[in-house]
């Protein structure tokens, strides 16, 4: 991947394993917390419904991957409907929280967690990848050459969120860089899904998958767009390819 990925990666590594621990460790369970984290709360608890909605009921025998997992909320409910999980995160706090709160799994699935890049080929391929919330912090041409690798190694559909261009959320991200460096949090990256979605056309390895369905979440003080990437049972056309 390019340097920015790489070097927005590392900030999201520092931030989540380090400066937000304690913050995230609550939001993500249920500790009491304030009204515009729980807004937060809620908008992650209606994203992860959708997303899970979206994948099939019985998931039994389906390998899939919790890209950026954080405390692995997700990766619990989908090795619940049968799912051999794995689930991979920058942060080996989140990750050793995860590990903490991973409850007994009844039935086939399974879920287990690792330290490391999401885009690592040595993870193996998988029916089904989500990337919930986790690649909002990259630039968009940053999201479509992840795509284009989680693609190479996918065989059913990729679910991902993206954090979509509005005024509210523009004027947002512009107050953020008023706050000392310190104590910045990394910044989201808003982006239309118009532009995206042409950058996904515009990407040869992506010519077999085609976005199935959108959703927005809007929530208080979260603001987040899903989309899904369905693989194509018919090869590209020789125009498709030439994109």
């Amino acid at each position: 991947m390019s340097t920015p990925y790489l070097t927005r990666r590392s900030q999201l590594e520092t931030y989540f394993d380090r400066t937000a621990v304690e913050a995230w460790s609550r939001l993500t369970s249920d500790a009491p917390v304030s009204k515009i984290r729980a807004t937060v709360r809620a908008g992650r608890d209606t994203m992860r419904a959708n997303l899970l909605g979206w994948l099939p009921a019985d998931l039994t025998g389906l390998r899939l991957l919790d890209a950026g997992c954080g405390t692995g909320a997700l990766a619990v409910e989908a090795a619940r409907r049968g799912a051999m999980v794995t689930a991979i995160d920058v942060s080996p706090t989140l990750i050793g929280l995860a590990r903490e709160r991973l409850p007994v799994i009844d039935g086939p699935g399974s879920v287990t967690f690792q330290v490391g890049d999401m885009l690592d080929p040595w993870l193996g391929r998988f029916d089904h990848v989500v990337a919930m919330d986790s690649l909002i912090h990259y630039q968009a041409p940053d999201i479509v050459r992840a795509l284009a690798e989680l693609s190479l190694r996918t065989d059913g559909s990729l679910l991902f969120t993206v954090a979509p261009r509005t005024v509210l959320l523009t004027l947002m991200h512009a107050a953020g860089k008023l706050f000392p460096k310190a104590d910045r949090a990394p910044a989201i990256v808003p982006i239309t899904e118009s532009g995206l979605r042409r950058r996904i056309g515009g990407e040869r390895a992506l010519a077999r998958f085609a976005v199935e369905r959108t959703q927005r979440v809007n929530s208080g003080f979260y603001l987040s767009n899903a989309i899904e990437l369905r693989k194509t049972l018919s090869p590209p056309t020789e125009s498709g390819a030439a994109r």
